[in-house]
């Protein structure tokens, strides 16, 4: 829905963006750092701006004590994008005012160039910009009409020349093909340098991609061949049709993204590496059909576990058949990919199958020994094995074998860089299921108590608590899971609280996040910016972006 109030445009902007590209809004995040922000429209609107470790958060109402007051009426506000004004010729008496001290406002002025560099070329910003200026024409009568020389754009025109600029670049594709059709970001306007206007991209390197957008069209394919691969005959009823049904709940395609992107990223065609990245989701499946078995879960994505929907027996068996199947996708490259390069995807996939079982093993051991392990170093060595190399890494390095890349010298760049991308990304998952809305997070809250498993904040809360505090919770921990209720769960919650362990695990995810964003420029910039490199930069920046 349009937004109404400048203070609800700067709020939306923010969340799109924050869906979008999250490696623009950790970098934003970056440069503001513990500055707040307040910000005062001619609507009379106000907003407040922060950033929260590598997140930016934006709500509509007064900030209370700001380090940066920013007053817009609306003459300066339209002008905004107005990217033929010099900023001299913007400023006007009582039109835009600035106050706080130098350094902060200096930051906030590189958070804003960041964000108009690197942002504005979304569409759906572009297209969130236009019609809240279009609901309030009456406001904009200093905005000129658009030359008549101009052609017509497929959106229409806005008679506001930032956009209509920005409307006649289209967006392109990763590969030509079509797969991630639209995930490009277009790109953004120039600026004004202080003696002319220069195009911002002659210098920057940097490609950014739509996050979501690319990974809603990575998911599609791939479900699309997930649907191909599984038989349409009998025993449907209790075989294939439960094959398909953890595969067709909303997840949010990010092994399929990866795995694409990184075959684009070497020079593949994305379509190359879309029954690879199937098999990839089967296997994922396959192993959260058991894992809820082996959890006692009673939800996966919002909807009953396929055990307690349809009994134990029949979902041990269609896990076991979704990893069969993914077997058989990843052989059935053979006619397209060559001998070379499924036998290096078998590998990979042995590989990954391996790592990912004996992580299992180790939590299940901790759980059936009452242990809850010392160290962060004890949880970073079982999440790698049990999510973070089917989840993250071995996307990354099946999607490169795609490309024609068997080397494991080139491969093994992925390794450290994805090691620490996905610990943040399961520390931050394990965060959202005590914390984050069961609606968006698809299990029921606060399940990962219920079933006992060794969390970071189940780590910290052990290692701080007092001796008092700690017996009660040892003898909460021992309890089965059918004997577990919701008040203890509620009561181990509340000891993480007061032990401070959430806040622990949500800065330790950024800062493990931050050095894998750090090692991704680092160990992977041999190779060459790209749309598709773009997309994996985004996702080295979702894990520690998303709300919680």
């Amino acid at each position: 829905m349009p937004v109404s109030t400048a203070a609800g445009l700067l709020v939306a902007t923010v969340r799109e963006v924050s869906a979008r590209a999250p490696a623009v809004v950790a970098a934003a995040a970056r440069e503001l750092a513990g500055i707040t922000l307040g910000l005062h429209f001619g609507d009379g609107s106000h907003a407040l701006l922060r950033a929260e470790h590598s997140r930016l958060a934006a709500v509509a109402e007064r900030a209370p004590h700001p380090d940066v007051e920013v007053y817009f009426d609306d003459r300066a506000l339209h002008l905004l994008f107005d990217f033929d004004r010099r900023p001299v010729d913007q400023l006007a008496e009582g039109s835009l005012d600035v106050r706080g001290e130098r350094p902060h406002v200096l930051a906030v002025w590189r958070t804003f160039q960041l964000l108009s560099q690197r942002a504005s070329g979304l569409r759906s910003v572009q297209l969130l910009w236009r019609a809240y200026r279009e609901q309030r024409a009456d406001r904009w009568a200093l905005v000129p009409a658009a030359p008549p020389a101009l052609p017509a754009t497929p959106w229409g025109r806005t008679a506001w020349r930032a956009l209509e600029y920005l409307d006649e670049r289209h967006p392109e594709d990763l590969d030509g093909e079509g797969a991630l059709g639209g995930a490009r970001i277009s790109r953004a306007r120039p600026l004004w340098d202080g003696g002319r206007s220069e195009a911002w991209w002659t210098s920057e390197t940097l490609k950014d991609s739509d996050l979501l957008e690319t990974m809603n069209a990575c998911r599609a394919r791939t479900r699309q061949e997930i649907a191909r691969m599984i038989p349409d005959r009998e025993p449907r009823a209790e075989l294939y049709h439960l094959m398909r049904e953890y595969p067709s709940r909303e997840g949010k395609g990010l092994r399929p993204t990866l795995t694409m992107a990184a075959c684009a990223a070497f020079g593949g065609p994305t379509e190359a590496a879309v029954r690879t990245a199937a098999a990839i989701e089967l296997f994922h499946n396959g192993f959260l059909v058991h894992d809820d078995i082996s959890d006692e879960s009673t939800h996966r994505r919002s909807l009953p576990t396929l055990h307690e929907a349809h009994g134990v027996g029949l979902a041990v068996n269609t896990g076991d058949a979704l990893n069969l199947m993914a077997i058989d996708g990843i052989l059935s490259n053979l006619p397209t990919l060559g001998l070379a390069r499924t036998l290096a995807l078998i590998h990979e996939v042995m590989h990954m199958c391996r790592e990912t079982v004996e992580g299992q093993a180790i939590e299940l051991g901790w759980i059936r020994r009452y242990e809850v392990p010392a160290r962060d170093e004890d949880y970073f060595r079982m999440s790698t094995k049990k999510t973070g190399w089917y989840t993250c890494i071995s996307p990354c390095r099946m999607g490169a074998v795609c490309a024609g890349v068997t080397s494991p010298e080139i491969l093994d760049r992925f390794n450290e860089v994805f090691r620490l991308i996905g610990i943040a990304f399961q520390i931050q998952d394990d965060v959202l299921n005590l914390i984050g809305e069961e609606a968006l997070y698809g299990k029921e809250r606060l399940g990962d108590l219920l079933e006992g498993k060794r969390t970071i904040m189940m780590i910290h809360l052990f290692r701080t608590a007092p001796a008092s505090l700690r017996a009660e919770m040892e003898k909460l921990i021992r309890k089965p899971r059918a004997e577990k209720s919701p008040e203890d769960a509620e009561r181990i919650f509340e000891a993480m609280q007061e032990t401070g362990a959430i806040e622990y695990a949500i800065r330790l995810a950024d800062r493990l996040a931050q050095e894998g964003v750090r090692r991704f420029e680092q160990d992977l910039d041999f190779i060459p910016e790209s749309a598709a490199k773009g997309v994996l930069r985004q996702i080295a920046n979702y894990v520690t972006t998303r709300a919680l």
